[in-house]
């Protein structure tokens, strides 16, 4: 390989890289072990981190606590599932085929709108891909997203706006939720979309019809960012508010937190936007005549493998499928009156933390405006304080909001979902309380 780069040694094709970054000396590795050696040294790695069978979280931020059915694992990591590959040939992949189009309907029924996608990445480059959707072929424009979207969702748009050419302008947030009036002043003739996320980053619920006048004033369209599905439950959901695009996060359904990834991307969207969307479709046919048998087919794919490279929309070569077939199995072992109590369980959750946490001296809410399951916390003593008594008790508290949003410094966002118990929660203001000791 390196003759053919005419190079003469591996030196010459590391010449790009600084010298002040360059390690030049041998990497510390420890000498190979024994196979039960290496184990009991992964075991004890392994054992220092902190898992939630044992562990009680008031974490989110965008990765939840969710429960698992055990029916979910029990289907979902067949081996029909954990080794299928794209399905290009339909004839061998029906199965699949069909496993992704269940999934594209229910995030459809969930979200209320017209389409769905066979799933993405995660919901940060859903919400890009939405972007660049709006923006069109000529990748350049103006996007106004709210302050309240994700923090790492506004980076990752900021990352593809400096390398596409277009200009993003975010507008502010008052008392936990999109200034309407900012927003208001935001959107011009040159603007393209209007991203917002519900429930907020704070855990607020925006005031969505109210934006909507306001996104759709001129061309542009209205993308709605979601990474709590559960909201989905006693929200309105994003089609009955006239969203263009619905994007977000559904790794918390059927799926482990698993520090985090893999993620499950989602897109939903209008109709007259089905040959924009990325990734794929799957679609459904039937035989008119005969048997009347069902077959399953990747109906629309707008990859630039696909098509001619000129008139693709998009880079996307995959999807989540083993994740999206987890969610789709939870949300089929849910069913419609399932979800809906998920959702409520998280609500009434939620609030008994919020009002019981509230009514120790000192511990403030940052923000008045109404919540779903997430609400963000004024400390009167230092986060790496509460942290500290958190780990003592067992707990993983809320997340620290001093970092990502200036301002926040003694902020934390809790997080209640419908998998923690009355117990939980009085653990946890036990433990609040104990620190103003």
């Amino acid at each position: 390989m390196l003759k053919h780069l005419g190079l003469s040694s591996m030196e010459d094709l590391l010449t790009s890289v600084p010298e002040e970054v360059r390690l030049h000396r041998p990497l510390n590795i420890p000498a190979a072990l024994p196979e039960p050696d290496l184990k009991r040294v992964m075991s004890g790695m392994a054992a220092k981190n902190k898992q939630l069978d044992t562990t009680i979280s008031f974490l989110g931020a965008g990765t939840y606590d969710r429960m698992l059915p055990s029916v979910v694992p029990h289907l979902q990591l067949r081996s029909e599932f954990v080794t299928s590959y794209t399905p290009y040939q339909p004839e061998v992949s029906q199965g699949m085929l069909q496993a992704v189009y269940e999934f594209q309907t229910m995030v459809c029924q969930i979200t209320g709108m017209d389409i769905a996608n066979a799933s993405l990445y995660d919901g940060s480059t859903a919400l890009v891909e939405a972007v660049l959707m709006a923006l069109g072929p000529g990748g350049r424009g103006e996007v106004v997203i709210s302050a309240g979207v994700d923090p790492q969702y506004r980076r990752v748009v900021q990352t593809y706006a400096f390398a596409r050419g277009f200009e993003v302008r975010e507008v502010s947030v008052r008392n936990g939720v999109t200034s309407l009036e900012d927003l208001d002043a935001a959107v011009s003739a040159n603007t393209s979309a209007v991203v917002i996320q519900q429930p907020n980053f704070f855990g607020c619920i925006e005031d969505v019809r109210a934006i909507e006048p306001i996104a759709h004033r001129g061309k542009s369209l209205f993308v709605t960012a979601i990474t709590e599905p559960a909201s989905l439950a006693v929200l309105a959901p994003p089609g009955a508010c006239n969203v263009d695009i619905a994007v977000g996060e559904l790794m918390s359904f059927g799926n482990t937190m698993s520090y985090g990834a893999p993620a499950l991307g989602f897109m939903a969207a209008k109709q007259k936007f089905m040959r924009l969307l990325p990734g794929r479709l799957v679609g459904q046919a039937i035989e008119e005549g005969g048997q009347k048998q069902t077959g399953y087919v990747l109906t629309l794919q707008t990859r630039e493998q696909h098509i001619r490279r000129e008139r693709a929309t998009s880079n996307i070569c995959t999807n989540q499928s083993l994740l999206a077939v987890g969610a789709t199995i939870f949300l089929a072992a849910l069913g419609k009156q399932g979800f809906r109590e998920l959702g409520e369980l998280c609500l009434q959750k939620a609030h008994y933390a919020f009002r019981q946490i509230t009514a120790i001296p000192g511990f403030k809410a940052t923000f008045s405006a109404p919540f779903f399951d997430e609400f963000v916390i004024q400390s009167p003593v230092r986060l790496s304080t509460l942290q500290r008594h958190f780990e003592q008790s067992n707990i993983i508290g809320g997340y620290p909001l001093n970092e990502c949003c200036p301002g926040m410094e003694n902020a934390m966002l809790f997080c209640v979902t419908e998998t923690r118990t009355k117990d939980d929660i009085d653990l946890l203001v036990k433990v609040l309380k104990e620190v103003q000791e």
